[in-house]
């Protein structure tokens, strides 16, 4: 009996890949007209599409006349509007074209759900009119977005904390960094508010509330060293930014050597964004094999994602000696039934200048055993060869990195796991140069 078990589940998995087919298929001949439609069509120059009939309740309009020139257009599945219920982030592939370079792959974003995006109307409508539906232009201009006008010379602290995790604990300096490398006006370079417009101070004040990725990119700009995306521009309520290649997630099973080099690097980011000139942390709340990608040339890794960074500005907590603020702060590990999840204290990574926060999400998320994603467990350095298993160096590290035994044991693992990690690579890059 056990014996046919294989037998008739295989045949059940098969039975399943059918009607999943025909279901497609199905599908597809309900939507033929639509299908045509969606391939002669662009509709990323259709302005109701990319909302940006809804500005100044949009991200920014620096993007536009590309967009309406047709010099952005979807890449064949993203044509396709019926698949879109599987694209619940709402991230589209895309070519964008100038005339002397030739057309490059972007990627597009509407920073959040169709029902996160609906929602951010319902409350713009509920603060101006008490209502959840109303005019959401005319709206904008009586919300908290409109209040901070032209006569504020500065956006400060107590304005803004809190509204998302870029701000959770903002200092001036931050926000002056904000304002300055604003990238949807034509007249940046000032970090006084003043200087904008009314409806780009308006857009600038949404997207730090609503999705304050485009703000991490154009304040930590990856042309002056920083990991992260570059950002391009923004239409309505799509942004766009520099392609940067395949997910981590895609180079789960590959070669040993390739592992080891993409691991070293995740270290180093962790190390760059704790620990850099500027004095400003910054904490990787969101760590998972989605929020990273590797470049197909260069193989260097880049965060993809940064709605989810905390910046905490070390000058500031140096400045004001909030309590224990030098004392080290140890990220707990805690066990929990989901993927990718992590433990922390915002306000403890706001009022502590050492911190192994980044050390501890990169280790735990990704690296060690205790890493799952996707229904699989044991994290990017899975699977060793046999002479590095043996000698035990390796998981040991990892063990300490995510789940420390000794006290402020997590700093020094992170420490001597990057140097090991580099130390493989380089060994890795000799055999191959033989």
């Amino acid at each position: 009996m056990l014996r046919f078990l294989p037998l008739k589940l295989g045949r059940l998995y098969r039975c399943l890949k059918l009607l999943l087919v025909v279901g497609l298929f199905v599908i597809l001949l309900m939507n033929t007209h639509n299908l045509f439609a969606s391939f002669q069509k662009n509709e990323l120059t259709d302005r109701r599409f990319i909302n940006l009939n809804k500005c100044p309740a949009c991200f920014g309009t620096s993007w536009c006349r590309k967009f309406m020139n047709g010099q952005v257009s979807f890449e064949t599945w993203g044509r396709l509007r019926f698949l879109d219920v599987f694209n619940v982030k709402n991230v589209y592939f895309a070519q964008y074209g100038e005339p002397r370079e030739g057309t490059r792959r972007v990627v597009l974003k509407r920073l959040g759900s169709n029902q996160e995006l609906a929602e951010i109307d319902q409350k713009i409508c509920k603060r101006a009119t008490g209502r959840p539906r109303c005019d959401l232009i005319q709206a904008m201009y009586k919300t908290e977005f409109a209040r901070i006008n032209g006569d504020v010379r500065l956006l400060t602290p107590e304005v803004v904390e809190g509204w998302s995790d870029l701000v959770h604990c903002p200092s001036q300096r931050l926000l002056d960094r904000v304002v300055r490398r604003y990238a949807e006006t034509k007249d940046s370079g000032s970090f006084l508010l003043k200087n904008l417009k009314d409806t780009e101070r308006m857009q600038l004040l949404m997207t730090l509330a609503f999705n304050p990725e485009p703000l991490v990119l154009q304040s930590f700009p990856s042309d002056e060293g920083w990991p992260f995306a570059k950002y391009l521009g923004a239409c309505g309520r799509v942004v766009a930014v520099n392609y940067v290649g395949e997910e981590l997630w895609s180079f789960y099973n590959a070669p040993w050597e390739k592992r080891v080099d993409l691991a070293r690097q995740l270290m180093d980011i962790a190390e760059q964004l704790t620990n850099n000139d500027f004095e400003f942390a910054l904490y990787l709340l969101d760590v998972s094999f989605d929020n990273f990608a590797v470049g197909p040339r260069d193989g260097k890794v880049i965060v993809v994602d940064a709605e989810n960074v905390l910046v905490a500005d070390k000058r500031l907590i140096k400045q004001n000696k909030p309590e224990n603020y030098d004392v080290w702060y140890e990220s707990r590990f805690e066990e929990c039934d989901r993927e990718a999840c992590l433990s922390f204290s915002k306000d403890s990574l706001c009022s502590r200048v050492t911190v192994d926060h980044n050390y501890y999400a990169v280790c735990q998320n990704l690296l060690s055993r205790y890493a799952t994603w996707r229904g699989t467990t044991g994290g990017l350095l899975h699977d060793p060869p046999a002479h590095i298993a043996k000698d035990g160096q390796l998981e040991a590290l990892l063990d300490e990195c995510t789940r420390p035994k000794k006290r402020y044991g997590r700093f020094q693992a992170a420490k001597e796991l990057r140097e090991y990690l580099t130390q493989l690579a380089a060994a890795s890059s000799s055999a191959t140069a033989r």
